[in-house]
């Protein structure tokens, strides 16, 4: 693996480690000659289906752009790298289970939301004001009324004290 700093073709691994699934190996890798450290990932390469656009055209699928647009919503929200990738991985293990070779993006965008309802509902919300393009105030707070956790009324204390 070529160090990103210095581009040495040289570079040690520091440390492996699997994630819990087993489908992903996190490396630690030194560069041998200006010594700075990184991380790569490895991961079985999965064939996705391609996308077809809202105008028609077909493009191949882009794990960045889902990563990028997932934190774009999650900017300064309290979710690790980790917990996205993950998230990422169900997206992608959803889409080869479908064995179509070609899925509509819409598809994405859906399986993009119900992962960020699961990681962060202020992201959700956030994703979901670009993704379905609300008209109007109304429609915003469908989407929060759509995630907010029902009350559970609180029940008087009964007795009396002694």
């Amino acid at each position: 693996m070529k160090c990103p700093y210095c581009a040495e073709p040289n570079t040690q691994v520091v440390d492996t480690r699997e994630n819990e699934d087993g489908d992903t190996v996190r490396r630690r890798r030194r560069c041998l000659v200006c010594d700075k450290r990184f991380t790569t990932y490895e991961r079985v390469e999965l064939q996705l289906p391609h996308l077809v656009k809202k105008n028609g055209s077909r493009a191949e699928y882009d794990r960045e752009k889902v990563l990028a647009s997932m934190m774009l919503a999650l900017r300064k929200r309290p979710v690790t790298t980790e917990s996205v990738d993950v998230a990422i991985d169900r997206i992608e293990e959803k889409l080869v289970t479908l064995g179509e070779r070609e899925v509509p993006s819409d598809k994405i965008g859906e399986l993009v939301m119900r992962e960020l309802k699961k990681l962060d509902k202020i992201a959700y919300i956030r994703f979901a004001s670009v993704y379905r393009n609300f008209a109007d105030v109304e429609e915003f707070s469908d989407a929060i009324r759509e995630v907010k956790k029902p009350r559970v009324p609180r029940t008087p204390r009964s007795g009396t004290k002694s």
